[in-house]
């Protein structure tokens, strides 16, 4: 039926959980319904799709790791220099490692292997090949998450709750 998206009692993201979880979390008066798509389960109680809980959930902060999918992910699967979204796509650094560029989230992109090559070992700048967007830390993994479900066309519901959607 669906996924649900948690909001901390300040209407922060929190997690996505099964429906059947939420409607528990319901039940139990520990969440109140924000959102629905209009389905019901039972008469009268509509599937929920975004719900808050009563009471404010403190949360660690947890480090994204910065992988190639993570990458990828982030700058949409596309070229950041001309917008190609094929298969073979590459990582490029903005700085060069060469130059001292290291390995961190705002210095690497996603590349098409035509863009990187002509690229090589120079910036952006020095190129000519402008970024179409400058890249940067998620700021959680459960913006991951979310975009995905966004990006599949299910919950748009869920892009007023999240920060850079």
């Amino acid at each position: 039926m669906g996924k649900v998206l948690v909001l901390n009692a300040s209407y922060e993201p929190l997690n996505i959980t099964s429906w059947q979880r939420a409607i528990v979390l319901l039940i139990k008066g520990k969440a109140e319904q924000v959102e629905h798509n209009g389905k019901l389960i039972y008469n009268d109680f509509p599937l929920p799709t975004v719900i808050r809980l009563r009471h404010y959930v403190t949360m660690p902060y947890k480090e994204i790791p910065l992988t190639r999918r993570n990458i990828l992910h982030r700058d949409g699967h596309a070229c950041q220099y001309c917008g190609y979204s094929g298969d073979e796509l590459t990582l490029d650094h903005i700085i060069p490692r060469s130059r001292g560029g290291g390995d961190t989230w705002e210095n690497i992109v996603t590349a098409c292997v035509r863009c990187n090559v002509r690229k090589g070992s120079r910036t952006p700048r020095e190129a000519n090949m402008p970024l179409n967007q400058t890249p940067r830390r998620p700021f959680s993994s459960l913006y991951f998450e979310v975009t995905k479900h966004l990006r599949s066309g299910t919950h748009q519901e869920w892009r007023k709750y999240v920060i850079g959607m």
